[in-house]
Parts: C-alpha cells; sequence; structure tokens
C-alpha cells in the first residue's frame, strides 16, 4: 500500500489533518504523522518506507533524501519551497511540488495590517498617518502581491507593481498600475512591499541603492524571504534617513542589532506568521494531499518545482 507522512515539527490544525486523512485514506493509501518532533533522526527513520511526505518548514535535505529509498513525491504545503534540496530531490528521481495560492491571502492580510502597525506608530500613542492615499509599490506580483493590491485598494491606497517575469498587461488587467523598472517603482512609493523568492538573483538585492530612492518617509514590507535584504546596507541606510521604516515577517539574522538600533523604526514577527491562519493551514494541507493523489492516480504534476 502507498504509503504518504505528514512530517511536520510545526503541526498542522486538527481540521487540516482530518481533511488531509479524507483524501489519502479516500484515494485507498496509509496515512502516517510525524508531529512536533526535536530531531532529525525521527525524520530519517520515519522516510524509510514512505512514498510520499508532505512537510510544512521542515527540512528535507540530501541525508533525508537518501534515507527515503521509496520516496517519489515530497509537496511542501506552502509557496516557498527553499527548505527542499531541489538538486538532490532531482538526483534521486523524486518530484517536488509546492501549493502556490493556498496560504496567499492569510500573508496579504498580515502585510497589510503591519502596514497599519506602522504607520500608526506601533500604535505608540502619537498621532500617527494612514494607508489611504499612500502609493504603495508590489515588488514580484505574485499570488501574494495580487492579494496585497486587492486589499490595498480596499484601503484606497494607490497601487503600483513591477515584476520581471510578469507581463505588464496582466498587471494592468488587475488594476494595478505597472512600472517599467524596479528604480521607477522605488521612486514613485512611499511603502514598497516585496514578494520574491530567495534565489541567486534576487538575494540581496533590496539594498541601499534601491531603497534609498523611496521617497520621505518611505516604509518597507518584507513578507516574502530574510535573503533578499542586505541587511548590513539597510542599517547603514537607516542610520542616515531616520525617516525610513522597516517591518518584516522574518527577522533578520541581525534582528537584535535593528532593535537596538531603530526600536522605533523597524518591527519583526517573533517568527514567520504569514500563513498562521486556520484557513491557511487547512487549505495548503489539503492542497498537499490533493497533489499527491493526483500525482499516484494521474500522473500529474502541475505544481511540480524541480525537473
Amino acid at each position: 500500500m502507498t504509503k504518504v507522512l505528514v512530517a511536520t515539527t510545526k503541526p498542522f490544525a486538527k481540521v487540516a489533518v482530518d481533511g488531509i486523512r479524507k483524501v489519502i485514506e479516500g484515494a485507498g493509501y496509509e496515512l502516517v504523522l510525524l508531529e512536533k518532533y526535536t530531531e532529525k533522526s525521527a525524520l530519517l527513520e520515519a522516510v524509510a518506507d514512505v512514498d510520499a511526505i508532505i512537510i510544512r518548514s521542515d527540512i528535507v535535505d540530501a541525508e533525508v533524501l537518501d534515507a527515503a529509498k521509496k520516496l517519489k513525491i515530497v509537496v511542501r504545503a506552502g509557496a516557498g519551497y527553499d527548505n527542499v534540496d531541489l538538486e538532490s530531490a532531482t538526483a534521486h528521481g523524486v518530484c517536488v511540488m509546492n501549493t502556490p495560492g493556498q496560504n496567499a491571502n492569510a500573508v496579504a492580510e498580515l502585510v497589510i495590517g503591519m502596514m497599519v502597525y506602522a504607520v500608526r506608530n506601533f500604535y505608540n500613542g502619537t498621532s500617527g498617518s494612514e494607508l489611504m492615499g499612500k502609493k504603495l509599490g508590489i515588488h514580484a506580483f505574485g499570488n501574494v502581491g495580487r492579494n496585497v493590491a486587492r486589499i490595498a485598494k480596499g484601503f484606497g491606497m494607490d497601487v503600483y507593481a513591477y515584476d520581471a517575469y510578469c507581463p505588464k498587461e496582466a498587471i494592468e488587467a488587475a488594476g494595478v498600475k505597472a512600472c517599467d523598472s524596479v528604480e521607477e517603482m522605488y521612486k514613485t512609493c512611499q511603502v514598497i512591499s516585496l514578494h520574491m523568492p530567495a534565489t541567486d538573483e534576487t538575494k540581496k538585492s533590496i539594498n541601499a541603492a534601491v531603497v534609498d530612492l523611496m521617497p520621505k518617509g518611505a516604509l518597507l514590507v518584507n513578507s516574502a524571504r530574510k535573503e533578499i535584504i542586505d541587511e548590513d546596507q539597510l542599517i547603514e541606510l537607516m542610520q542616515r534617513r531616520e525617516d525610513l521604516k522597516f517591518i518584516t515577517d522574518i527577522q533578520p539574522a541581525a534582528n537584535e542589532k535593528f532593535i537596538q538600533l531603530f526600536p522605533d523604526r523597524f518591527f519583526s514577527t517573533p517568527k514567520k506568521m504569514g500563513a498562521q491562519t486556520a484557513e491557511a493551514n487547512i487549505n495548503a494541507g489539503i492542497a498537499a494531499a490533493n497533489q499527491i493523489a493526483g500525482f499516484f492516480k494521474d500522473g500529474c504534476t502541475k505544481f511540480q518545482v524541480n525537473r
């Protein structure tokens, strides 16, 4: 019998697990749970005889893949998949998928919530400002970026976007102004929201040169990956520009330094919280289960991220 492992140090909600079980067992497969494990050895033992794995932020590296002799597919319940060694998975003949869009609204709502928190001076009792009428630039117009745009327009924000891989026509069809370059968007917008993955191209691409283009009273928001920020350059820039605020859902490597230097201009959630809603939890988990069922039943690889 095909065996599917759900391996999660941060477990799915019970209702999500129940939904995953319904899909997996309904397809005639066996479901195995490994929740709240603290040692990698537990994961290595659990993968030994499974055909498929559903994970969240759990690491699937070469050692895990070596231990999983029967493994055919890994599904990351979420959009990002940098916790999976794609090169090793391909070498092992393992299909890797993500579940794009399933947590997009949850992340977008957190982004807007953090924006309100920042422009209201972190609720410190002083007079802040409003989002209405502000120009918002969305850097990378994927599932999360589109949802941020949708909500921001409801706040009365003037929404712009730049995405090197999304056609200008597609951006404008969503009622958003398409910028021709990164520089144009950063010069135009008081608020920038980052939504790109961490790749060789994007790592440390958000540096002093580009952020310094932003108008006075700038707010930089990161709900993507910490690696895209050049932290040393951003710290240096924030020391020069006392009008610049930085809020993030991913603690920077230099988190304590940011807190020490900019207590009234920096905020980070204690851990990545963008997808931490009951709805996103359920959506991503059940989507992962359905993708595994489709893979074994029909050979469907629609959301495969390695080749």
